[in-house]
């Protein structure tokens, strides 16, 4: 008891003080802005009027600017995905930091200033060159993987660039030179030399696409089949990645070496939740890398403390996962939905299954035709031990049955096929014998065995694999249903 009064009367006393620390400093917190300033400034209709209208000269230069660097960005990322090099931007962004601090030091070395953007870019544009014959070198004349090599070239340039950055940065003019912004981006101060240039280079990209389609397609889809068929294939490569160099160290003063690689990935990688047909995924790559570059610098110009490179990034990202989620190719939403309309065909073609081959035994016992002898089908509870699933399961796969007019329910309770669902029952299990006795007479399969591999590969035959199961069946019946290949021995009748 008294230890418990002490450690009350010490919180009451901690409590105390702060209260009356809160009442003192109150009054300069909230004249510096203090815990409720969030330091943004939600813009007015006036100012986002403005912005949609491009009226301000500096938001028209960075709107179209970043709309034609995503643009840029977005095809040539396409192949990079494409050739399984994801990875290979973020090693070239990195790459580029050396020739940075190099060009600055050598031309201010011998002209005296070193902040010319032609020369910093070009000095960039030599050593992304260099990454990039790093990397397919390693590739090419080592045991090392593909991670491997880029982990290594990332690594050894970029470790190499922070050092030359650190002597850059000890000179006169170093800095002032505003070397760091090739690292974070300067979207927001972009002139409208950076403009053209970025349009001349997303108008070449564009051109190089359109033109190479059909080489880089094949180099990208089958290099090894290109190689037989005499296409060059490293060069086709290297002039690849070359695109990809280009629109990196174009993109390195709008974005900077680190948040470019997002536009080169994250565009591509939106578009291929939408579309499978290649022409497609660069329109629709071009677009959403358009997108996040308009998108991601009119929020920033609106709101003046939030940083265009990031916002740009997070537009780009939120496209990404709006398509994660709701993409009509292997998006979320559409792989459910198609796993619960596969399943749902699964359980019904399986039932049908189930009563045919139940009505055959029957007839089978009673000297009947299999299919001539219209015998009632089984009860629920005869139907039930004949596969693994629940009784929930199964009467409610009967009652969707009945409710598509494959099914009735006789007064005796039994399930009877009505002549549209004998129909769908001859053919699944055709379907479903079709591939045993194929894989019998192909791939050495006993009869016994059969009827597992069957099951799991019958629910996705479609006509075409069934003409060609046919073809190679020349004592396969059409249109019949023939018995199966091995004994039916099931039982529960």
């Amino acid at each position: 008891m008294p230890g418990s009064s002490i450690k009350r009367m010490v919180s009451q006393g901690w409590g105390w003080i702060a209260a009356a620390a809160w009442v003192w400093f109150w009054p300069e917190l909230a004249h510096a802005g203090g815990l409720g300033d969030t330091g943004l400034q939600w813009p007015g209709w006036q100012e986002l009027l403005r912005v949609l209208t491009l009226r301000d000269y500096n938001t028209r230069v960075v709107i179209v600017g970043t709309t034609l660097l995503g643009l840029a960005a977005g095809l040539s990322g396409t192949f990079l995905i494409l050739r399984k090099r994801a990875l290979l931007s973020d090693t070239l962004s990195h790459a580029t930091l050396p020739g940075i601090a190099l060009a600055f030091i050598l031309m201010t070395v011998f002209f005296g200033d070193g902040k010319s953007l032609i020369g910093l870019i070009a000095g960039a544009a030599v050593f992304a060159v260099l990454g990039t014959g790093s990397v397919l070198l390693i590739e090419r004349y080592s045991r090392l993987k593909d991670d491997a090599a880029l982990g290594v070239v990332l690594s050894v340039y970029f470790g190499l660039g922070i050092a030359i950055m650190g002597i850059a940065t000890r000179m006169e003019t170093g800095n002032s030179a505003g070397l760091t912004s090739f690292i974070y981006g300067k979207t927001a101060s972009m002139l409208l030399s950076d403009a053209l240039l970025i349009a001349v280079t997303a108008f070449v990209a564009a051109l190089l696409c359109l033109l190479f389609f059909k080489e880089f397609s094949l180099v990208c889809f089958d290099a090894d089949f290109a190689l037989t068929q005499g296409w060059p294939v490293a060069r086709l490569d290297f002039f690849m990645m070359s695109l990809v160099v280009v629109v990196t160290v174009v993109g390195l003063q709008a974005v900077g070496l680190i948040l470019v690689v997002a536009l080169l990935i994250i565009p591509p990688s939106t578009a291929r939740f939408w579309s499978r047909r290649l022409s497609v995924m660069l329109v629709l790559s071009a677009v959403f890398g358009a997108l996040s570059g308009m998108i991601g610098a009119a929020i920033s110009a609106l709101m003046a403390n939030l940083p265009a490179g990031a916002v740009i990034v997070m537009t780009a990202s939120s496209l990404f996962f709006f398509s994660l989620v709701f993409g009509t190719n292997g998006g979320l939403l559409q792989m459910a939905l198609d796993r619960w309309r596969l399943g749902k065909k699964v359980m019904h073609e399986n039932l049908l299954r189930e009563l045919y081959e139940w009505q055959e035994i029957a007839a089978q016992r009673s000297g009947a035709a299999a299919d001539a002898a219209r015998i009632d089908g089984p009860r629920l509870e005869e139907l039930l031990p004949r596969r693994s699933w629940s009784f929930h399961d199964l009467q409610k796969g009967l009652r969707q049955l009945i409710r598509r007019g494959w099914l009735r329910l006789s007064p005796e309770g039994r399930y009877v096929f009505t002549p549209d669902g004998l129909l769908q029952a001859r053919a699944v299990v055709r379907k479903h014998r079709l591939w045993e006795a194929y894989l019998i007479a192909y791939a050495d399969t006993a009869p016994g065995q059969v009827d597992w591999g069957a099951d799991t590969i019958e629910h996705v035959i479609d006509e075409r694999i069934i003409a060609e199961l046919e073809a190679g069946l020349p004592d396969w019946t059409p249109k019949a249903v023939p018995e199966s290949p091995h004994e039916l021995i099931r039982s529960g009748v």
